[in-house]
């Protein structure tokens, strides 16, 4: 039957998961991370340190010529130049290696501006930014320290997404003047060095992420053995070693892993030594039991039956006595043949003979054989069939049965159902009864062998067996028995078994073989378990 909460989406959604969180993937992130910063940071501080270095570089060179230009040109000017003189000196002075623009100001002798600039078109005053005008033009107080009034400022400014370099000077007594170098060579050289660090920082990405790849292989394949060694040691097999190699931390954690599956082998094999001695202790005591078992109830049956005689043969005052020596021996019987019948289980030697079987005749001979018919409602339609081993569902139902009666009172009520599974449909039985019900710290524990609920009462009439071998009847026919309390009253025993209809049941059904050691309705199948 296909679980419904795993499905292939589901699956594939899990796997998805898990390769996202994965320790590889991880790994690899990490490493990719910790190469972008690297490679970003060192890019970053190189392309910085180079960008001021070519921008200082020519804009030394540039500012030099200019001053050496102002002082060989403009400084032989007249205080009152004309704009033709202007002109020729700023042509002069942009005739110069470094290939500027240049502007020169002064005032003629009306008191008038004039100007002269070697490129009209490319530099004009409205280009000269209005704070460089200002500092270029103010006379500063000539001091031990300041030996000149007036000084040479530069500016980095940006016109139409083209960088310049815009410088100014003043000479005493003549014009101020102003050159315009294009920076974009420089900008050009300072965005294929970016590019080219860039490259190198994706390069440095891919090959950080190859070596965490190459590391994450590497770390990670002996703790995929490791995780592989676990499953199987999970799933039983304690003989899961790893092959050691090395003396790091992992090769540590490999022989701690094959210690700790060294002793867990050993003492699974004591465990399961003890447990088969123990197993064989009790059916080698049940056997034993069983023959001076026997001559001990034929004479507690001749006793009951001069007890039941009109004849009053028994002394009055041992008919105590008798009657509780007949009660004691036919509990101990019982107590023996349960406890053989718990040893196959136990030993795996328990198998089923399967009939098709009418449930409802089965519950009502069952029934009629306890004497139960009075104490017992039975809702069931006549025709419904399983197929089923008939001497193991009478324990089933006998043991529920009785438990409802023993501890619940009557009328106890049996509903009989059926409900789809996969291809075929399961059999599903309540048996519920009119009492107190189960306390809750009692419904974990019903189905506990020997448990009771109530210490003060070692001594009932069960052995504390019944519904444990309840259950492990269920359970060899691949059906199961859960206890709840019903929100009307009582508690409600529920037996769900597959009713023997679908492919696989039937695959399973022709694997099983008769148990001819078992004798049929043995009187263990009046026992109720795990009292209340």
């Amino acid at each position: 039957m296909t679980d419904p909460h795993h499905t292939p989406g589901g699956l594939a959604g899990a796997k998805k998961a898990l390769r996202f969180t994965s320790l590889r993937l991880r790994l690899v992130v990490v490493f990719a991370l910790v190469a972008l910063t690297a490679a970003v940071s060192a890019s970053g501080i190189a392309y910085w340190l180079n960008r001021e270095a070519v921008l200082t570089r020519t804009q030394d060179s540039a500012l030099s010529d200019f001053r050496q230009e102002m002082q060989n040109r403009a400084a032989v000017l007249p205080e009152h130049p004309t704009q033709g003189e202007l002109q020729h000196a700023a042509n002069l002075m942009a005739d110069s290696s470094q290939h500027f623009s240049v502007l020169l100001t002064a005032t003629d002798e009306n008191g008038r501006t004039v100007v002269g600039n070697s490129d009209l078109d490319a530099f004009t005053p409205a280009d000269v930014p209005a704070s460089l005008r200002k500092a270029v033009n103010e006379k500063q107080k000539v001091t031990d320290s300041n030996e000149a009034s007036y000084h040479l400022y530069w500016q980095r400014i940006t016109q139409d997404g083209t960088p310049y370099l815009v410088g100014g000077a003043r000479v005493n007594g003549g014009p101020a003047g102003y050159m315009l170098k294009s920076l974009e060579p420089e900008a050009k050289d300072l965005n294929s060095l970016a590019w080219s660090l860039g490259i190198a920082t994706g390069l440095a990405l891919i090959g950080s992420a190859l070596l965490a790849q190459a590391a994450a292989a590497t770390v990670l394949k002996p703790v995929h053995r490791l995780g592989v060694a676990a499953r199987r040691l999970g799933e039983g097999k304690l003989d899961t070693r790893l092959r050691v190699s090395g003396t790091d931390e992992l090769a540590d954690l490999s022989r701690t892993f094959n210690r700790t599956a060294e002793s867990l082998e050993k003492k699974v094999a004591d465990m399961s030594a003890r447990e088969e001695a123990s197993r064989r202790f009790v059916a080698d005591m049940s056997h034993e039991l069983r023959t001076p078992l026997t001559a001990i109830t034929a004479v507690t049956e001749v006793l009951e039956e001069e007890l039941d005689a009109e004849t009053g043969s028994v002394d009055p005052m041992i008919e105590p006595a008798v009657r509780l020596v007949v009660s004691e021996t036919r509990r101990l019987n019982d107590l023996v043949e349960n406890l053989m019948e718990v040893t196959r289980f136990d030993a795996g030697t328990a198998r089923l003979v399967l009939d098709d079987l009418d449930i409802a005749d089965q519950i009502t001979a069952c029934i009629d054989a306890r004497a139960w018919l009075d104490a017992v409602e039975l809702d069931a339609e006549r025709g419904m069939t399983a197929r089923l081993d008939p001497r193991r569902l009478d324990v089933i139902l006998a043991n529920l049965i009785g438990n409802a009666l023993k501890h619940g009172g009557s009328p106890v009520r049996v509903s009989v159902r059926t409900e789809p599974r996969g291809e075929g449909s399961d059999l599903v039985i309540a048996v519920r009864d009119h009492g107190p019900g189960i306390p809750e710290d009692v419904l974990p524990h019903v189905f506990d062998r020997f448990y009771k609920a109530s210490a003060s009462r070692p001594r009932s009439e069960g052995s504390g067996l019944g519904l444990s071998i309840a259950l492990e009847n269920a359970h060899i026919h691949g059906g199961e028995i859960t206890a709840a309390n019903s929100p009307d009253g009582g508690a409600v025993f529920t037996l769900r078994l597959p009713r023997g209809d679908d492919p696989q049941t039937q695959a399973d059904e022709a694997a099983q073989d008769a148990d001819t050691a078992d004798a049929p309705h043995r009187r263990s199948s009046r026992e109720g378990g795990g009292g209340r």
